[in-house]
């Protein structure tokens, strides 16, 4: 699944997001892309849930359209 998030923009968010991601779901595989502001997740979790967590970072999210 693939997270637009408008306001990561350093590394600090994307390990905030890693670290919360991760918290829910020890198993998830994270890769965040800065540039295009993307935060990739392979989780057991929904697309739902993830929103939820980026949230709980302080993050907004939306489901990137592929």
């Amino acid at each position: 699944m693939e997270f637009k998030v408008p306001d990561m923009s350093c590394g600090h968010c994307t390990a905030a997001i890693e670290k919360s991601v991760k918290a829910a779901d020890p198993a998830a595989a994270i890769a965040c892309d800065l540039g295009e502001r993307l935060v990739k997740i392979d989780s057991a979790l929904s697309a739902d849930q993830l929103t939820a967590v980026i949230k709980d970072a302080g993050y907004d999210s939306q489901p990137a359209v592929a």
